[in-house]
C-alpha cells in the first residue's frame, strides 16, 4: 500500500433522492419502492443499479444459487432488485424501525418468500453472522455517507463473503485515488469494477487470494 494522503471531505447528504424508486429488472420490474424521509437514507439511483446489476449478471450468471446480504437496506432498492432477479435468499438489515416496517410491508405485498428482513445494528449483526459461519455470494454495503461505516463493515465481510463472492460498496468518494492510494482497510480487497455517477462512487470488490 502506498502512503495515504489526507482524506478528502465526504459529501454529507449525497444526491438528492426522489420519494420513490422502481425495481428495474426481474419478476417485479417497474414495481415502485417508497422512500422514507430518514437521516442518511439515499437510495441507489436507477442508473447506478442498472450498471451494478449488469456487472453482477456478467460475473455471477444465474441468480438462482446466489445468497445476498444487504447490510444497510434503506429503501430496499438493492435487496429487492436482487430478489426480483431470482436470488436464492436476500437478507435485508436496517436499524431504523420505520424503515424495517416498510420493508416488511413491501415483502408481504410482493409475496417475496426469498427475502428476510431483520431490524438490527448492521455491524453487530455482521459479526454475529460471521460467528455462526454464514456466507453470502453478494454483499451490498450502501451506508450513510457521513459516517465511517465502510471502514468498519468491509473487514467484517472478509469472513462473510463466500469464495468467489463479491461486495458492492457505495460511497461519496472513490475508494482508490487516481494515484493508486487506498486505505489500509482495503488491503485485502481487489476493486474489480468501479464507476461514478454524479456524487455516487460505486465499486465491486473481491477478496484477494491468499
Amino acid at each position: 500500500m502506498q502512503k495515504k494522503k489526507p482524506a478528502a471531505k465526504v459529501p454529507v447528504h449525497g444526491p438528492q433522492h426522489a420519494k420513490q424508486v422502481r425495481i428495474i429488472g426481474g419478476d417485479w420490474k417497474r414495481t415502485p419502492l417508497p422512500v422514507l424521509e430518514a437521516l442518511g437514507l439515499r437510495p441507489t439511483p436507477d442508473r447506478v443499479r442498472e450498471t451494478v446489476f449488469n456487472w453482477l449478471n456478467h460475473l455471477k450468471g444465474d441468480w438462482g444459487n446466489v445468497r445476498v446480504l444487504d447490510l444497510f437496506a434503506g429503501s430496499g432498492a438493492l435487496g429487492f432488485e436482487a430478489a426480483s432477479r431470482g436470488a436464492q435468499q436476500v437478507t435485508m438489515v436496517d436499524a431504523n424501525a420505520a424503515i424495517v416496517r416498510q420493508l416488511q410491508a413491501i415483502q408481504e405485498k410482493l409475496n417475496a418468500t426469498n427475502v428476510v428482513v431483520q431490524r438490527a445494528d448492521a455491524l453487530a449483526l455482521a459479526q454475529s453472522l460471521a460467528q455462526r459461519g454464514q456466507r453470502f455470494d453478494v454483499i451490498f454495503l450502501d451506508p450513510p455517507y457521513q459516517e465511517d461505516f465502510l471502514s468498519r463493515a468491509l473487514p467484517l465481510c472478509d469472513k462473510l463473503v463466500a469464495d468467489g463472492g463479491l461486495v458492492y460498496a457505495e460511497s461519496g468518494l472513490p475508494l482508490v485515488s487516481e494515484d493508486g492510494d487506498a486505505p489500509d482497510w482495503l488491503e485485502h480487497w481487489e476493486v474489480v469494477r468501479q464507476d461514478k455517477a454524479g456524487m455516487v462512487h460505486f465499486h465491486l470488490l473481491q477478496r484477494r487470494a491468499g
